[in-house]
């Protein structure tokens, strides 16, 4: 059997940060098989100020005890295991992956508090003459282009002293967008038209929960207040070009249904 490895080191600027990416591809008869994945942590020094300091603010970001905190932290791009394979059949290519996303961050002595999580299992099917179709757990269709051309995805960015023990910090998420999240989806992708795709799909609805004077978006099942419907409709749409000056524009959007929202006092 032959194997072919590729590893890649990368340095992280600015947060003295050591990063790690490798990918084994294993030829498995008709399939290709990828194990691959990335490990990353940071320290970090973080000063609150304003509606965050010594306390917490109203997304939950400050420490609620202090001004100034130091952690050792994943970054906005958490760690990952996955595994891939594709494979071209019955004129189909047809692929899938499953990934798990540990933590590196702990925050109690003698309790590994580090969190994890199963961001995706999904597979495709398709041809480049009309487009793929997504089935399972992977980002989000909306607001998904932001994310992952966020300028701090190889950092920390914002309220990385109060995500102590979480799988990941919060980038610009909160502070320029919304976050597209983990979702379960049902998703249709464009061939490429000459630097034009688009992508529309059904995906689990977010729940909503009130806070008084906002709406919060959430995907936990132990949210409370929550009314909704169970499908939500997402769609996002690009255009990439090269040359002397390339760039990529997009937009996207999402649609469900909510009532019966409660608020509470948090």
């Amino acid at each position: 059997m032959n194997k072919t490895l590729k590893l890649a080191v990368a340095a992280a600027l600015l947060a003295g940060a050591s990063s790690a990416n490798a990918g084994i591809m294993i030829p498995a008869g008709d399939w290709t098989l990828d194990i691959g994945g990335i490990v990353n942590a940071y320290y970090t020094s973080t000063s609150f100020s304003g509606d965050d300091a010594a306390g917490a603010s109203p997304l939950g970001l400050g420490t609620g005890a202090q001004d100034t905190t130091a952690n050792i932290t994943t970054g906005l791009l958490p760690n990952y295991l996955s595994v891939s394979g594709k494979t071209r059949q019955n004129d189909l290519d047809v692929a899938f992956t499953i990934s798990i996303n540990p933590g590196a961050s702990t925050t109690n002595s003698g309790v590994q508090g580090s969190q994890q999580e199963n961001r995706q299992a999904f597979l495709t099917f398709g041809d480049a003459s009309w487009g793929s179709m997504k089935l399972g757990k992977d980002i989000g269709i909306y607001a998904s282009d932001a994310i992952l051309n966020d300028m701090t995805l190889l950092g920390v960015g914002s309220a990385a002293g109060s995500l102590a023990g979480n799988t990941t910090t919060l980038g610009r998420i909160g502070t320029g967008f919304m976050y597209a999240d983990w979702k379960s989806q049902v998703a249709y992708s464009s061939p490429n038209f000459n630097g034009f795709n688009f992508t529309v799909g059904l995906t689990q609805a977010w729940n909503a929960v009130g806070n008084g004077s906002a709406t919060v978006a959430s995907t936990s099942a132990s949210s409370t207040g929550r009314g909704g419907s169970s499908t939500a409709y997402e769609g996002k749409a690009s255009y990439a070009w090269t040359g002397d000056v390339a760039g990529k524009v997009w937009t996207s959007f999402i649609s469900q249904k909510v009532e019966g929202l409660t608020s509470f006092q948090g």
